[in-house]
């Protein structure tokens, strides 16, 4: 936002006001005293270049009152300027102390840019202090998605050292499993990290869409079936679509898992279609849906549709956050609607370069 041009405009005025009210106090005042002086107290103007005792009493007023007027002008006007600069002074070193719940308080008489200094202020310590809640709910979150499967990690080592279980094929392709959750754990981390720090890179290159996203679907196939999905596929064969093929089944794969672990059994339709300018693949469900008031904050990190689920059903919480992650590094966008059968569609649609 564009400072207003209040202050520059009050300064103005003030000096123009005081220097308007010095000149008539001068120059009407004097004329007036004269006046007065000629008709009634003729012999108390002097006619030398020395004033007279009078004139001299006239002289100190005017002086006084011009001064008087100044003073008044500067105090008030300093009173506009300095109070909310103070304010942002002080809370600007309570905030470097730590106590981030600083605010400096908007005076009723800060005007054009001082208030808006205050204003602004106000706003980079409230995002300041959400920043610094967002990082101590990252770092919580974090410590809880690694604890599990290190935690499982170490007890089934720690067992196997201690000739508590067996090395067999079995007990070592669980842990192989658990790390690979952990390098998928971490992958996902780093994505999101990119993204937040604006180096999130894709490769673009033209590529037939459906082609790459048919691989995917082929692959999660019988896991689909298993838990008694219908998979539906309308993938436009024709559409040529300038992206990062890796980055966007990264971003289907993750829609798909989110499926299997929350969405009810039933039809599962993935679409890839052009919607005007833009290129838009999408998956939906039959249910249960997702509740209005949490569909905005869905794609969010360590954000789940449903608070009450736990990690082994939830998930780890970063699938849809990569996927909105990757469709931003495309310059597109993903968000969430009801479907017609009262299920959830998630939708990513990013700009046709071609």
């Amino acid at each position: 936002m564009k400072p207003t041009p209040g202050l520059r405009r009050q300064i103005i005025q003030s000096l123009a006001v005081m220097a308007l009210g010095i000149i008539c106090l001068s120059v009407i005042g004097t004329y007036v005293f004269y006046a007065f002086a000629v008709t009634y107290l003729p012999g108390s103007i002097s006619d030398t270049m020395v004033p007279s005792q009078l004139e001299l009493v006239w002289i100190v007023c005017t002086i006084i009152a011009a001064l008087s007027m100044a003073v008044f002008v500067a105090v008030r006007l300093s009173r506009r300027l300095i109070t909310p600069l103070n304010s942002v002074a002080h809370s600007l070193r309570e905030v470097a102390q730590g106590k981030l719940d600083a605010r400096a308080p908007l005076d009723a008489q800060a005007m054009g840019e001082t208030a808006q200094l205050v204003r602004d202020f106000n706003a980079m310590a409230e995002r300041l202090q959400s920043m610094t809640r967002e990082r101590e709910f990252w770092n919580a979150a974090i410590a809880h998605e690694l604890r599990t499967p290190v935690t499982i990690l170490r007890g089934r080592l720690q067992g196997l050292a201690e000739g508590v279980f067996s090395p067999s094929s079995e007990l070592f392709e669980g842990l192989l499993r658990q790390v690979e959750g952990l390098n998928h754990l971490i992958e996902d981390l780093r994505v999101l990290s990119l993204n937040d720090s604006g180096h999130l890179e894709v490769q673009r290159a033209s590529v037939r869409l459906a082609d790459e996203l048919g691989s995917v679907l082929q692959a999660f196939a019988t896991p689909l079936a298993e838990k008694g999905f219908n998979l539906w596929q309308e993938l436009d064969a024709g559409l040529l679509v300038e992206c990062d093929a890796v980055r966007i089944r990264q971003a289907l794969m993750a829609l798909l898992e989110n499926a299997l672990r929350h969405a009810d059994p039933g039809n599962l339709k993935v679409r890839l279609e052009r919607v005007g300018d833009d290129c838009q693949l999408s998956v939906e469900d039959d249910g249960p849906g997702i509740d209005s008031a949490l569909a905005t904050d869905i794609f969010e990190a360590f954000r789940r549709g449903d608070p009450s689920r736990s990690r082994k059903s939830g998930g780890s919480g970063l699938g849809l956050a990569v996927v909105k992650a990757i469709i931003e590094a495309h310059g597109g966008q993903a968000f969430c609607e009801a479907s017609a059968k009262g299920g959830s569609r998630f939708v990513l649609s990013w700009p046709l370069l071609s």
